[in-house]
């Protein structure tokens, strides 16, 4: 089982070959990634090593993730960080421009979700039994798309 930050290092080492540098990465920590991230179906646990800002997409759903701690502060599009093991939402960024889903997950509270989405927002079908209403999300967030907990 990889680690983001293992694959994120493995792909800037393919990105050096194919500029036919040489070089060893001892320590790689990306501030801030002007595109988007994709780590989906990746067995990851964690998401320490992650950017710490995304401009575009930030996919990380159908892992082993139980926390979203590690993830970047700031996401520009959207975050799905569904068909994971959640447990609860805290270390997600404060800010995401497009859509937030966090659905199939073990989610008995919305505490730490976004402050602000700038689209939809998913929590429906969580693996805890725990139904979600429209109303818990705009206690936790302003959301500017749908609500979608059924």
């Amino acid at each position: 089982m990889k680690s983001l930050k293992q694959i994120i290092r493995e792909e800037y080492q393919k990105i050096l070959q194919e500029q036919n540098q040489s070089g060893l990465i001892k320590t790689l920590k990306i501030r801030r990634v002007h595109g988007g991230v994709h780590c989906q179906h990746s067995n990851i646990t964690s998401l320490k090593g992650a950017p710490s800002s995304v401009d575009g997409n930030f996919y990380c759903y159908n892992n082993n993730l139980t926390s979203l701690e590690g993830a970047p502060s700031s996401v520009g599009g959207h975050l799905d960080c569904s068909d994971n093991n959640l447990t609860s939402l805290e270390g997600a960024p404060s800010s995401v421009g497009g859509g937030f889903y966090c659905y199939n997950n073990n989610l008995t509270s919305l505490e730490g979700a976004p402050s602000s989405v700038g689209r939809n927002f998913s929590c429906k079908l969580q693996k805890s039994g725990v139904k979600f209403t429209e109303e818990d999300v705009r206690k936790v967030s302003d959301v500017e798309g749908s609500i979608i907990t059924t």
